[in-house]
């Protein structure tokens, strides 16, 4: 029998790769002459430039860079053995991780340390950045990012301006670079959302209370993003707003477009081209997928609904390994799984289940599986 693991990380509680660890140990004990496959996944959230090193021999460059607020930090980003494919997660560098409660501020914060780790890249040699930019703090546009590799960003009398959110509508000009590195590199964006720039469903209204904007700063921020468009339209000569993805880490998705010409995917599709999900998932008789929460949401481009639904392509049986269900989960979206089992139904509270989910994970999977 041939078991595939493929779940994404229980976000708060354990990574995909120590999941999937703790999920094979298990079954190596239920079932001794299976073979099981290990494939950590993310859906192009936070983590997902990290699992790479799973997947092929990389190196990691740790450099100087700053965190949201501009305060000088280290962080990684790996780079293939050729060097000719760097994977940089934003969040390491932009990401309201870094942040406490208190510091949050989406008209403060900015993208350029997430723009130096893509210019060391280049430096490196790099001829394709993959970027993943899930799990920000910022509100900027992508225009730190942009600062960081040299575009100019004018006020209306021609000054510099400080690219952070407070500043996106005070934006009138954007003068490129002045040497020519971004020429000829290939820059694809992992993404997990189609939210467009601005407007009711834009980066502003719908992320930016997240990062500790109120309403009066986010109507200021969402202004701001549509005006950093109009200037899009002038600069690049088209808009980016209503592209799917437009409105990511905070209008990241539209600066990477105009920025940097990148290709946007979602992410879970490109992790799944770039690891060959779907020959693996075609080989195996069964497989486990799963997600800290298991809920509509699940469904909407997330890992274990992708997962899912590529397995039916191939009439292979899916069991659903997760921290909790959600209530909204229909009887529909749960007939489509083998079977479900959540670790809360085996802790003593919630809060066991997410701060020590390896001590349940083998209960929860006695149960999905009925073994003894």
């Amino acid at each position: 029998m041939r078991i595939l693991v493929a779940p994404d990380k229980f976000k708060g509680s354990i990574d995909a790769v120590r999941l999937c660890q703790a999920i094979g140990d298990s079954l190596n004990s239920f079932f001794p002459d299976a073979e099981i496959i290990l494939r950590p996944l993310a859906d192009g959230g936070d983590g997902f430039a990290s699992l790479m090193g799973c997947y092929f021999p990389v190196e990691t460059r740790t450099v100087e860079t700053l965190d949201p607020l501009g305060r000088s930090i280290r962080a990684s980003y790996t780079l293939t053995l050729d060097r000719d494919t760097a994977f940089v997660e934003m969040s390491v560098a932009s990401g309201l991780a870094l942040l406490t409660p208190e510091e949050r501020n989406p008209e403060k914060t900015d993208t350029r340390g997430t723009g130096i780790l893509i210019r060391d890249a280049l430096e490196q040699g790099a001829r394709h950045v993959v970027l993943g930019i899930g799990g920000s703090a910022t509100n900027d546009g992508g225009m730190g990012m942009a600062h960081a590799l040299g575009y100019h960003l004018l006020d209306e009398h021609g000054r510099e301006l400080m690219p952070c959110g407070a500043f996106l509508g005070a934006l009138r000009r954007i003068l490129p670079q002045n040497d020519n590195h971004l020429a000829n590199v290939r820059f694809t964006v992992a993404c997990d959302v189609n939210n467009p720039l601005y407007g009711p469903e834009g980066a502003a209204c719908v992320f930016g209370p997240q990062k500790g904007a109120d309403p009066a700063m986010v109507i200021r921020l969402d202004a701001g993003l549509r005006n950093l468009d109009e200037v899009f339209c002038s600069a690049f000569g088209r808009s980016f707003a209503a592209l799917p993805g437009a409105g990511a880490a905070g209008g990241l998705g539209a600066g990477a477009m105009a920025f940097l010409g990148a290709e946007m995917r979602p992410g879970f599709q490109l992790m799944a081209d770039l690891i060959g999900l779907e020959a693996e998932i075609a080989a195996a008789d069964l497989v486990i997928t799963g997600e800290g929460r298991l809920d509509s949401q699940s469904f909407q481009g997330k890992v274990a609904g992708e997962v899912l639904d590529l397995a039916e392509r191939y009439g292979k049986p899916v069991y659903g390994l997760c921290g909790i269900r959600g209530f909204d989960l229909t009887k529909e979206q749960s007939a489509r799984f083998a079977g479900i089992s959540t670790l809360s139904d085996h802790a003593p509270d919630a809060m066991a289940s997410m701060t020590q989910p390896q001590l349940f994970i083998q209960a929860a999977l006695h149960t999905l599986f009925h073994v003894d």
